[in-house]
Parts: structure tokens; sequence; C-alpha cells
């Protein structure tokens, strides 16, 4: 009989996860050779780029890319115009909410009456009626935002299961956390972060960081967030055209909230080599980049009256006076041109696919790549998940998967069907990633120790465990094709047959011998809402403790 493994030692084992070490194995693996300049054995490089380029391998993607070949399929990847798409296409029909229009959402979901407007112009001062009605509209238009905003988390999670353009959902991910909204505000975030995904992201996730920088600029979502939609000129400075008396009454002024994370988060970096006089020329240069009311479509303006027609310098280079979009375009221009956004863009990418602290050699090839290509984002992206660092044997199963990476390759492992209902989306809230739900405009954590600590741990042991059991739509382990076959066969080969199903095989021997045990020690001893009976089904209680493995969670 096995020995019980000590609580501390198992918790160790377990927050080990979010260190770059490589698990040992349970059996000796076959002898493989490594590609030419590659540390990794053919087969780790595999498994690698599913784990790194997509979320996670689902049953016969391990023999499909072997048979392809790695680069090859990397090549293909990098190109998901050029495959086909059935499932993923078929899954959008689905939500035919999230294929509407700005317009035409506002028109579903009516904005505040346009009788109070008719009073605001007539300088009629609101009744006690007019602002119960105006509450009454706030929570209708939050009701119907918090609806769209549960649709678009679903198919986030349900396109990242089953699409097959998995590196372009890899790419969603990292500019939707990169360029964060914040889903809690104002009424119409909903509304608005529908199209930020679909209009803004989407298009250029492997495009130019020019022409993703530009459509973020001026996405309503983004306006609202870091409140430049309310940003205009200071009353001493000049305009393009005269000032609304209703504006010139509000004295909103110069707001630096989307100028100040335009430079230190979305382009050069908090040490890019700006000053605060660079903030606020930037801000002054983005005056008048606004949005309409949502009465009149909510979508991007410009408003000549708002905007600061001074002259300007921004990073040292000199907007001319009398100028109205034209300055927050060349701000765009030399923001995304800049040697600082090069490094800054290249270590945040080089972050996400190869280590938490990416190797300065390989962040100055993919920032030389950038510049040389002009912000080509896919050719960044190749020079990454192209080199001797990205094959590493260090790089190897180093990453913590996020909450959300966890759940989507626990459901690709598994064959899950992509579930639309809610559930899934909430399953990742649960463990710490509500989509759209990070309120700092820093986005998520890109490094394994934001997501590893005991609390963490135990939720992510209970979510295997409930995953395994059918708790969660479109999953069953009898119907999984590992688990048929390994149905009525000896405990010892089914343990070693999970680990080679999940895990390839690589596992440590405390893992294994959690899974001969059929019982976690943490769990059997926790108290609280993470505790969870284990499955009934004997090999499902198996494929739950897997799932819950500190290898599963590396990727």
């Amino acid at each position: 009989m096995a020995r019980p493994l000590p609580i501390a030692a198992l918790l160790a084992t377990l927050a080990a996860a979010a260190l770059p070490a490589q698990p040992r194995l349970a059996t000796p693996a076959p002898p493989t050779v490594a590609a030419a300049g590659r540390e990794q054995t053919r087969d780790q490089q595999v498994r690698h780029v599913l784990d790194r380029l997509a979320f996670g391998p689902r049953p016969g993607d391990i023999e499909r890319v072997r048979a392809m070949g790695v680069d090859a399929w990397i090549a293909r990847q990098l190109t998901p115009e050029r495959i086909p798409d059935p499932t993923g296409d078929a899954l959008m029909a689905g939500f035919p909410s999230l294929a509407l229009s700005l317009d035409d959402r506002f028109r579903h979901t009516p904005p505040p009456p346009r009788l109070r407007e008719t009073r605001r112009r007539g300088g009629a001062a609101l009744t006690a009626a007019d602002s119960a009605e105006r509450r009454r509209d706030r929570q209708q238009a939050r009701r119907a935002g918090r609806q769209l905003l549960g649709e678009l988390a679903s198919m986030r999670v349900a396109r990242a299961v089953a699409t097959e353009r998995q590196l372009e959902e890899v790419m969603v991910d990292v500019w939707e956390n990169h360029f964060n909204v914040f889903a809690g505000k104002g009424p119409y975030a909903g509304q608005y972060l529908v199209g930020f995904d679909r209009d803004v992201i989407r298009p250029h996730a492997l495009g130019r960081f020019r022409d993703l920088l530009g459509a973020v600029a001026r996405s309503p979502a983004m306006l609202v967030y870091l409140d430049n939609a309310q940003s205009q000129a200071t009353p001493d400075a000049p305009t393009l055209a005269p000032r609304p008396r209703r504006a010139a009454r509000q004295r909103r002024g110069l707001n630096e909230n989307y100028a100040r994370e335009l430079l230190e988060l979305h382009t050069l970096g908090v040490d890019g080599g700006y000053t605060q006089h660079d903030v606020i020329e930037v801000a002054r240069a983005l005056t008048g980049w606004t949005i309409a009311p949502p009465a009149q479509g909510g979508g991007f303006v410009f408003r000549p009256a708002l905007h600061d027609a001074g002259a300007k310098t921004v990073l040292g280079a000199s907007l001319p006076a009398g100028r109205g979009i034209e300055d927050g375009e060349q701000v765009l221009d030399l923001l995304a041109r800049h040697p600082a956004t090069a490094r800054f863009i290249a270590t945040k990418l080089a972050r996400r696919f190869v280590s938490d602290t990416p190797p300065p050699a390989l962040v100055a090839r993919a920032a030389e790549t950038f510049r040389r290509t002009d912000g080509d984002i896919r050719e960044v992206v190749r020079t990454i998940v192209t080199s001797p660092e990205f094959f590493s044997a260090a790089t190897y199963r180093s990453k913590v998967k996020s909450p959300l990476e966890l759940v989507v390759s626990a459901l690709r492992a598994l064959c899950a069907e992509p579930d639309t209902t809610p559930r899934t989306a909430q399953v990742v809230a649960r463990l710490g990633q509500p989509l759209f739900g990070h309120q700092a405009p820093d986005g998520y954590p890109e490094t394994g120790e934001a997501w590893i600590n005991g609390g963490a741990i135990l939720k992510r042991i209970d979510f295997g465990l409930a995953v395994a059991a059918g708790a969660l739509p479109g999953v069953s382990v009898r119907r999984w094709a590992p688990a048929r076959e390994l149905a009525g066969a000896p405990r010892e080969q089914q343990v070693d047959g999970i680990l080679h199903a999940l895990l390839g095989g690589a596992a440590s021997p405390d893992t294994r011998q959690v899974l001969l045990r059929g019982e976690n020690p943490l769990l059997a001893r926790a108290d609280g809402p993470t505790r969870r009976a284990p499955a009934t089904d004997p090999l499902a209680a198996l494929v739950g403790l897997a799932l819950g493995s500190p290898e599963f969670q590396r990727r």
C-alpha cells in the first residue's frame, strides 16, 4: 500500500507549478531526437506548441501535428484566414445579439428618452418623474448590458474550446488583456464591449500594431473606460469651433487617464522615456475624440469644438497649431513606431509565449522584427515561436495556466462540446479571472505567481474533480475515448493510461501516488466551498485528480 503523502509536501509540490521546473516522468520516456537547434524532443515540441499557441490539445491533435510537422502547423496557425472553421462559425450563429451593430443594439435597448434631451435644450429642469424614469432606464440598460456581457464571455470560452483557429483565439486573449476594458464602467459597457471584441480586437489580432492601436483609440469601450470621451480643451485653449453652451456649463476640461495608459500600458511601457509633460500633450492631442450619445448610435465621433487646437510637442515631435483629428493620429503614429514600443510589445509577447522572465536576446530580436516590419504582429509572433528559446528545455511546461487556460484546456482534453450557456464562463470567474472583470487598466497578470496560492490550488483541484464528474455542460468522461479503453483495466494501468492521455506520461511520482490512492489529501482535509465529494465513477475520479495535478496546471 502506498505511504500517504504529507500535506505540507503535497502543497509544496502543487505550489511548484508556478516555478519553471520540469516534471519528472512517472515512466521512462521513449528516446526521441530533437530537431536541429532545439533542445526539446520532437514529441515535446508537438505538445509544447499545442500548449502555448493553442489552448491545449484535443484528442487526436497530437497525432495530427506530428504528421503535419510542428513548423508547418505553426505556419498554418499564423494565417488563420486560410483555416476553415465551421464549428467556430456555427457557434457565432448561436449568438445573434453579438452580431448586431452598436446602433442596432441601442435600438433594441432604448437609451434614455429623447423627452429629457428636449427638456434640457429648452432649459426646463428635470422633474421628479423624469429622474425616476432616468433611474429605470439606467437599470434597464445595465440589465441588458449584463446579459450581453454574459453572452460575450460564454462565446469567448466556447470559441476557445472549439475553434480550429487556435492561435488567433490566443492572440485575442492577449490583446483583450493588454488593452483591458472593465465591464463595470458605465451602463452601456456591455454594448460597447461586444464591438470591442468583434470589430476592434479580432480583425487586428495578427495584423499591424498601428492599425490595432488606432482601432482601440476610436473604440467607444476604451473612450468611456478611460474617460477620454469626457476630455475637452481647457477654457483658455483655442478650439476649431465655438464651444457648445452645454459643454461650457459642464466644465469638464482635460482628462489625462487614457493618455497616461496609452503611454504606460499600451505602447512605451513605464520605462519608455516619456514625461508628465508628454502625458498632458497627448491628452491635449486627443481632445475631441469622443462618442455620440446612445440616441445617436453611440459610435466614435470627433468634435472640433472640444479639441485643443494649439501647438503641442510630444516626445520631442512638434504638432503644429490649427489642426484637428490629425493631432491624435500623429501621436498614434509616433507611439506605434517608437523603439520603446517595439521593445515593450516584444517583451509582452515573449512573456506570454516563452517565459515569465523572457530572454533578453529573444526580446531584442523580436523588437527588431517589430521595427523592420512596421509593427507586423504576425511576424513578431513568428520570430518568437520559431526561436531556439521557445523550444528550449527550460521553457517546456514552465508557464502556469491562467484560469481561462486551465478551464479551456481541460475541456479540450476531454473532447467536450462547447458550452453556450453562462456556466463555464462563470467557472472561469470563480477561479479568479472573470472575463472583462479586471477593474484596473493593467489587465490580468501574465506571470505564474499571481495565479498560484493555497486557496487557488484548492479551487483548481476541486475544479478538476467537478469537471470530470460531469458538472459542466458538454463534458462526459464516459464518452471520452481513453476512459472507454481503460474501463475494467487494473488500477495501475488506468493511472498510467490517464497520465499518458492528459499529460503525455510526464508526471511526478507524487502525482502518480495521488492517483493510485484515488484521493487528494489536500481536499480530504479542506473545509469551505472548495470541498467536493469525489466522483462516484472511480475512473472519472482519476481523471479529475489528473486535471488538478501540478503538471496539468502548467503549459
